[in-house]
Order: structure tokens, then sequence, then C-alpha cells
């Protein structure tokens, strides 16, 4: 089993820079590859990015493609996501998850373990 914690929210003006990262327990944290999501008020969870378990393939939603870069240290257990050129679009609760299976899923459904979520708010 794993369980994830988010951390690294925050308000936050428009145009700032924040570092998502998710702490991980378990033995087992190098074989699942990671997602972040978020979800804002009203809307559905979206995908944001996805590391595979290695960290050596990267995914991203078009929306924050060129501003966000998710990364992985499997010997701490961590996966972040540094967020730059936030925009008031990207206020949203940020959830990281974990996926041992080997598809790409970039969407909610199929992930094994989820964390609480941090939230992040921009104000323009």
């Amino acid at each position: 089993q794993v369980q994830l914690v988010e951390s690294g929210g925050g308000l936050v003006q428009a145009g700032a820079s924040l570092r998502l990262s998710c702490a991980a327990s378990g033995r087992t944290f190098s074989r699942y590859a990671i997602g972040w999501f978020r979800q804002a008020p009203g809307k559905e969870r979206e995908f944001v990015a996805r590391i595979s378990s290695s960290g050596g393939s990267k995914y991203y939603a078009d929306s924050v493609k060129g501003r966000f870069t998710i990364s992985r240290d499997n010997a701490k257990n961590t996966v972040d996501l540094q967020m730059n050129s936030l925009k008031p679009e990207d206020t949203a609760v940020y959830y990281c998850a974990a996926d041992s299976g080997r598809i790409v899923r970039l969407t909610p459904n199929g992930y094994d373990y989820w964390g609480q979520g941090t939230q992040v708010t921009l104000s323009s």
C-alpha cells in the first residue's frame, strides 16, 4: 500500500511560481507511475502531469506544457511539480496519485492511491 501526502500549495499572485511535493510512504514507491491532477470548484478533476515509475517518461496537459515540470526522486520517495508563470486559471486543489499499471493514464480513472490534496490559489 502507498500513502501520499501533498504539500507546497498556497496563495500567490499571477506570474509567480510554486513547487508542490508529493511524499509517499511504502517500499514499493518506485514501481508506481505518479500523476498530478487538479480540481477547481464546480469542475471535474483534470489531468495535469504524469511521470513514469523510472522518471524516464513525462506527460503534460496542454494547458500547463512549458510552464510546469514534473520530477521524481525514488530514493526520497517524492514527486515534485514545479509550477512557473502561474495564471488565475491554475487555481485548484492539486492531487497526486499513484498508478501501478503499465498503461499511460491521462485521466483520473484507474489510479490506485490518492493524496488529500493541496490548495493553490492565484490572485490576479
